[in-house]
C-alpha cells in the first residue's frame, strides 16, 4: 500500500501536473520526498510563497492542467494567497497545499496556527482537507472543479502528521474526476432567437471579446463573424491576440493607453455584443455607450442593470451562439471601415516612440522587435502594461500574458519563469517596472537554478508611474509614496548571480537585447528612462 505522501505524489502526476512550486515545510518534506521519486514531476523552490502561486497558476494558463502550489502553516499560507487570487479573478486552474493542524489542534491557540479553510474560503472555488482515506478522490475532484468552467483555484489543507500513513481507501468507488471538454450545451432557444431579432435590426452592433472566448478557442469564428457583417471587435487586455491588430475592423484595447481613441468607434455603437465578455476585466457600464447588450457566455452579465437596463443573457456554447449568429440572414451593418482604421492608425501613431528619444515606448517597441513572434512576453503591472497592452502586437492571447482580473504587482517575473517551464523551446522575456521588479528580485536565483534564458527587462524610471499619474490628475503631490531610490551612478551588475546590463539610449539597448537572448541563462536589461511620457498616453478615458 502507498502512504498518503506517495498516493499524492502519483495523483498528481497521473493529472499531468509537472510541477508544485513552494517552500519546504517540516510536515511537507514526506510529500517532497514522494514527489522526487515520482518520474516526470518535480518539486520547484522558490524564492516566495507568492512566487509559486503565480507561477503555478500560469502553468495552469497555458497547459489548461491544473498548476500546484504550496504553503506553510500560516504565514506560508498568506502568502500563497496573492497568487491564489490571481487564479481566481484571472480564471486559470490551481491547486494550492498548505500545512494545516491535526484535528485535535485546530481549535488551539497554536504558534502559527490560523483558520485556513476561513482564509482560502472567498479566494477558491471549493476549499477541503485531505485525510489518510481520501487523499486520490480529493485530489482528483479538486482537479475537476478547478478545470471545470470557469476555471479557478481550490485549496486543500494538509494535516500534519498524516504523510507516512498508509493511504487508505472509501467503501465506495469513485470516478475518475479529471474534467475533459464538456459537450456543447444547447443555447435556449428563445433567447437565441430574441437576440438574433436584435443582431438583424441593429445597424452598428459591435463585438466585445473577453476572457471566456479565449478559452473557448473561437477566435476563427468571430474573425468570420466580423468580416462577414462589417463588424469592429474591442478586446479586453487579456483577450489581446483574438484579432489581428493590422485588421481594418479591430477597433483596440479597451482601458489601455488612449483609449479616448478606442471610445471613438464603441460609442457609435447601437448594440453591443459581448461575446466571451468577462467583466472582472472591465465593468461593462464603465464604457458602454447606454445601448442595449446581449451577454454571450456560461454565465450571467454582472452589469449594473440601472445604468444598463436593456440586458439579453444568453447561456450556453459559445461556438453554438456564434455559428448561430453566422447563420443571421441580413447584409452588412453599416460601419465604415476605412474610419475605424483611421482611427486606430491614429492611435498607434501616437503610441510611436519620437525620434531619438529613449523612453518606455522605445523599451516596448525594441522588444517587441527583438523578441521572435513564437516567443511569449510576461508583463507586470504597471503603466508599462497600459502601453504594452495597447502598441504591443501578438498573433495569439497565450503569447502575452498579464493579470488584469487581479492585476498584483509582481506576477510578471514569476510568469516568465512558469512560461519558460511549461514552453522551454520557445523564447521568453519579462517587461516589469522597478517597482515590479523590487518585489521579486529573489526570484532570480530561481530563474538561475533553473538555468533559463530568460530576459528580464526593467523599465527603471524611479517611480510608481501610474499611481504618480493618478495623484497628478488630482492635484495631489505627485512624489510622495512613489519614488523609488535611482542609483544609476553605481548600477548592481548582478542579482543573485544573473547579470544586468543597463541602457540609457536606444542603440545600447537595441544591442543588449540581442546579446541577451543568446545569452545561456537569465539576464536582467535595466533600460534607463524618463517615465514622463506616459502622462500623456495614459487613463485617457471616453469623457
Amino acid at each position: 500500500m502507498l502512504t498518503v505522501a506517495q498516493e499524492f505524489a502519483r495523483t498528481l502526476h497521473d493529472l499531468g501536473i509537472k510541477y508544485v512550486f513552494g517552500v519546504p515545510s517540516g510536515n511537507m518534506i514526506d510529500y517532497i520526498e514522494s514527489l522526487r521519486k515520482e518520474d516526470g514531476i518535480d518539486f520547484v523552490l522558490t524564492g516566495h510563497e507568492s512566487a509559486a502561486s503565480f507561477m503555478a497558476a500560469v502553468c495552469g494558463r497555458l497547459t489548461g492542467i491544473p498548476g500546484a502550489c504550496f504553503g506553510t502553516f500560516g504565514p506560508g499560507a498568506t502568502n500563497l494567497a496573492t497568487g491564489v487570487g490571481c487564479a481566481l479573478l484571472d480564471r486559470l486552474p490551481l491547486l494550492a497545499f498548505t500545512d494545516e493542524m491535526p484535528d485535535n489542534l485546530r481549535n488551539r491557540t497554536v504558534q502559527m496556527n490560523i483558520d485556513h479553510q476561513a482564509l482560502f474560503q472567498p479566494l477558491t472555488k471549493w476549499t477541503t482537507r485531505l485525510d489518510k482515506n481520501n487523499a486520490a478522490e480529493t485530489l482528483l475532484k479538486a482537479s475537476g472543479i478547478a478545470r471545470e468552467e470557469m476555471p479557478g483555484p481550490v485549496h486543500i489543507g494538509v494535516p500534519a502528521g498524516i504523510g507516512n500513513q498508509k493511504a487508505g481507501y472509501p467503501d465506495k468507488s469513485f470516478p475518475y474526476l479529471r474534467v475533459e471538454k464538456k459537450t456543447a450545451l444547447e443555447t435556449p432557444s428563445e433567447l437565441m432567437e430574441f437576440a438574433k431579432r436584435l443582431f438583424k435590426k441593429s445597424q452598428k452592433p459591435l463585438l466585445a471579446v473577453g476572457l471566456s472566448a479565449v478559452r473557448a478557442g473561437i477566435k476563427p469564428l468571430l474573425l468570420n463573424l466580423a468580416e462577414k457583417f462589417n463588424i469592429p471587435m474591442v478586446l479586453t487586455p487579456m483577450a489581446k491576440g483574438m484579432f489581428a491588430e493590422n485588421h481594418p475592423l479591430y477597433a483596440g484595447v479597451l482601458f489601455h493607453a488612449l483609449s479616448s481613441h478606442v471610445a471613438q468607434t464603441y460609442l457609435e455603437a447601437d448594440l453591443i455584443l459581448g461575446t466571451g465578455y468577462d467583466p472582472v476585466e472591465f465593468n461593462y457600464e464603465k464604457w458602454m455607450p447606454r445601448v442595449p447588450l446581449i451577454h454571450f457566455d456560461s454565465h450571467p452579465a454582472d452589469v449594473d442593470r440601472d445604468l444598463i437596463p436593456d440586458v439579453t443573457d444568453v447561456p450556453g456554447d459559445l461556438r453554438l451562439s456564434v455559428n448561430e449568429l453566422l447563420e443571421v440572414d441580413c447584409p452588412e451593418k453599416k460601419w465604415n471601415r476605412k474610419l475605424i482604421e483611421a482611427r486606430k492608425q491614429e492611435m498607434l501613431r501616437l503610441m510611436e516612440p519620437p525620434n531619438l528619444s529613449f523612453g518606455p515606448r522605445a523599451v516596448i517597441k525594441g522588444l517587441r522587435k527583438a523578441l521572435p513572434k513564437s516567443g511569449i512576453l510576461t508583463l507586470d503591472v504597471g503603466a508599462h502594461l497600459h502601453l504594452a497592452g495597447q502598441m504591443w502586437k501578438t498573433p495569439s492571447p497565450e503569447k502575452l500574458l498579464m493579470t488584469n482580473g487581479w492585476s498584483s504587482m509582481g506576477f510578471g517575473i514569476p510568469a516568465a519563469i512558469a512560461a519558460k517551464l511549461c514552453h522551454p523551446e520557445l523564447p521568453v522575456a519579462c517587461l516589469t517596472g522597478d517597482g515590479g521588479f523590487r518585489m521579486m528580485a529573489g526570484e532570480m536565483a530561481t530563474a538561475r537554478m533553473l538555468g533559463q534564458n530568460i530576459v528580464f527587462v526593467v523599465i527603471v524610471d524611479n517611480s510608481l508611474s501610474l499611481i504618480r499619474i493618478k495623484q497628478q490628475k488630482k492635484n495631489y503631490r505627485n512624489d510622495y509614496g512613489t519614488s523609488l531610490p535611482a542609483d544609476h551612478d553605481t548600477p548592481s551588475n548582478h542579482y543573485f548571480g544573473v547579470p544586468v546590463f543597463q541602457a540609457t539610449d536606444f542603440e545600447s539597448y537595441k544591442k543588449t537585447l540581442a546579446d541577451a537572448f543568446t545569452a545561456k541563462g537569465p539576464v536582467i536589461v535595466e533600460a534607463v528612462v524618463n517615465g514622463g511620457e506616459y502622462d500623456e498616453l495614459l487613463l485617457r478615458t471616453n469623457n
